[in-house]
């Protein structure tokens, strides 16, 4: 198709959050000719739980960034903290692989996601704020997407051409809607709400996650964050959220104000105004479809989200780099088929998918009360059931991940039986 090569690009990369990002950084280094488009201009919050996973930080070292992560504001974490309905409480650190610590990090989105921005610029990406895609454009042919349209922050319409689009715009993208791979399966997707407060007290460096009996299968969370503020939220599953009528702003603060375990945690903690925001959580238990004529999906937008802890960053980072991947190769064959893209839901299926159906499988088996508290009392109590959950929680390898019922089976047959 002849077009204005100033308008036309190999690919066309829609979000630029750190799946989009990354994905169009690991793209400029195949020598692949990339536009990066975001309707905001960097740097922008980002309704988020802020952590970033230990696996994450491989991601980040290959593409570049990580000693200057370690540059700007950040709390590193060390492990989980646990409470279960009844109150129990158990300390899970990261632990130690090839004699090195693992750790986490707590970093603003505001901060992380300006950064990734940032250095695909460095790559001499080429990039566009303040461009709302509005739709895709179509080969009335073939019906391959090769393009985009939409309107800059000023109303004017531009379009833009690619032989591949990637869609990286989050839960609400128009690439997965318009090409109809969005479901709206309420059993696989979450609800959250986050706010940001200073002087909450005992805060252990931890990420902590209190089951509730109102919310399981979800849970309360408080991330530390640098300089003594902590972002503090509440998410579940949407048909518990339905079916159980909860408002979760009423839920949130009825929980800090009145739960035995946190109470006198926030009694002298105050909530940062302006930073309550709530937002839907893909949950990768029910992926949609990823991949199409011409099309490929990364992060949120491929409904990638972890159902068990809700961290969505680290699978962006991964699907970033997989459909780079995939997209080099398609370049060196001039082939942007559904059929040559097909190789990305491979591998989806071999990198994420074990992850990802095992924490659905802990999401399940979290839905119970009895089960939480007895397995909370058990690793309170015992150093190999700490050890096991530390296991599930931190595998970096995939393929070596325990079945969920194989390690609920082994915590309930490991004394004490209560």
């Amino acid at each position: 198709m002849a077009h204005d090569e100033t308008k036309r690009f190999n690919a066309i990369v829609v979000g630029a959050g750190p799946g989009g990002s990354s994905c169009a950084t690991f793209l400029s280094k195949t020598g692949v000719n990339v536009l990066l488009l975001d309707k905001e201009f960097f740097p922008r919050d980002k309704i988020c739980g802020d952590g970033i996973s230990a696996r994450s930080l491989d991601i980040l070292r290959e593409l570049g960034v990580l000693e200057k992560i370690e540059s700007i504001p950040l709390r590193k974490i060390s492990g989980f903290t646990f409470s279960s309905p009844d109150g129990t409480l158990v300390d899970i650190p990261i632990p130690k692989r090839g004699g090195n610590i693992r750790h986490g990090y707590a970093i603003r989105r505001l901060l992380l996601d300006n950064l990734l921005f940032q250095n695909a610029k460095e790559h001499s990406i080429k990039t566009m704020e303040g461009f709302t895609v509005t739709g895709l454009i179509k080969d009335s042919h073939s019906s391959r997407v090769v393009g985009v349209e939409g309107t800059m922050s000023d109303g004017q319409k531009k379009t833009f051409y690619a032989d591949v689009i990637v869609g990286a715009d989050g839960v609400n993208s128009i690439v997965a809607r318009e090409t109809g791979a969005r479901h709206g399966d309420i059993a696989h997707l979450g609800v959250s709400l986050r706010c940001y407060y200073r002087g909450v007290g005992d805060m252990k460096g931890n990420l902590e996650l209190h089951f509730l009996d109102k919310l399981i299968p979800g849970y309360f969370w408080i991330l530390p964050m640098a300089n003594g503020f902590a972002n503090v939220g509440i998410g579940i599953v949407m048909a518990e959220m339905r079916a159980k009528k909860i408002n979760l702003k009423n839920e949130l603060f009825r929980t800090i104000e009145n739960n035995p375990v946190l109470k006198d945690r926030f009694k002298d903690s105050t909530v940062v105004p302006g930073t309550l925001k709530g937002g839907t959580i893909p949950f990768g238990s029910k992926r949609w479809k990823a991949y199409g004529n011409g099309w490929l999906l990364v992060g949120d937008a491929a409904s990638l989200v972890n159902p068990f802890t809700g961290e969505g960053i680290e699978n962006a980072l991964y699907s970033g780099r997989l459909v780079a991947a995939v997209i080099s190769e398609a370049y060196l064959k001039k082939d942007y088929s559904e059929s040559q893209f097909s190789s990305y839901e491979h591998a989806l299926k071999k990198e994420l998918d074990p992850i990802l159906q095992n924490s659905y499988q802990m999401q399940k088996r979290s839905r119970s009360g009895f089960l939480l508290n007895l397995f909370m009392h058990k690793a309170a109590r015992n150093q190999k059931v700490r050890d096991l959950m530390a296991s599930t929680l931190t595998d970096v390898n995939s393929r070596q991940i325990y079945s969920s019922l194989f390690i609920y089976l082994r915590m309930v047959l490991t004394p004490p039986y209560w």
